[in-house]
């Protein structure tokens, strides 16, 4: 799915920039297993910490305490702020609950919240995996956030 989505940002002529929590790392780490993902990819932020979100993506303080540092409102911020900081076309991020501690009876282990932001047009989605275990969170929101990307991209 990596490759697809390199393919058709090359085609487009766009770059894309990521801003992740729970993933760390590892959804622009998929993307660059891809050999010409140099000419779409520039920078990607690990911002796990709350402070490192305001701070280098805008995300509003007041958005992580009304709704919580995992909900789709921070990570739309999130997502709109990299694209934004980096000057690319697109931006995705992710912010969760990987576990296997944190979750909460209305954010449970394995939940993820998900930004799009494409061309100008911002996505949100929360993904429930369930209590699968950290490492397969992680690596369920990667390939979601990729097969999601690509569809968005498709209809971009």
């Amino acid at each position: 799915m990596e490759t697809k989505v390199v393919d058709c940002l090359m085609e487009k002529g766009w770059h894309i920039a990521f801003a992740e929590s729970c993933t760390g790392g590892l959804l622009c780490g998929t993307l660059i297993n891809v050999p010409n993902a140099s000419a779409v990819l520039d920078s990607s932020f690990v911002t796990y910490a709350n402070a490192a979100k305001i701070k280098y993506l805008g995300v509003s303080e007041d958005t992580i305490t009304l709704q919580g540092v995992v909900s789709e409102a921070v990570a739309g911020q999130m997502a709109k702020g990299v694209a934004v900081e980096c000057g690319a076309q697109v931006g995705v991020a992710t912010s969760g609950i990987a576990g296997p501690s944190g979750g909460t009876k209305t954010k449970p282990v394995g939940m993820v919240c998900f930004g799009f932001w494409v061309n100008g047009r911002l996505t949100t989605v929360t993904k429930q995996f369930g209590d699968i275990g950290r490492n397969q969170v992680r690596h369920a929101a990667v390939n979601y956030a990729l097969e999601t990307l690509y569809d968005l991209l498709q209809e971009a």
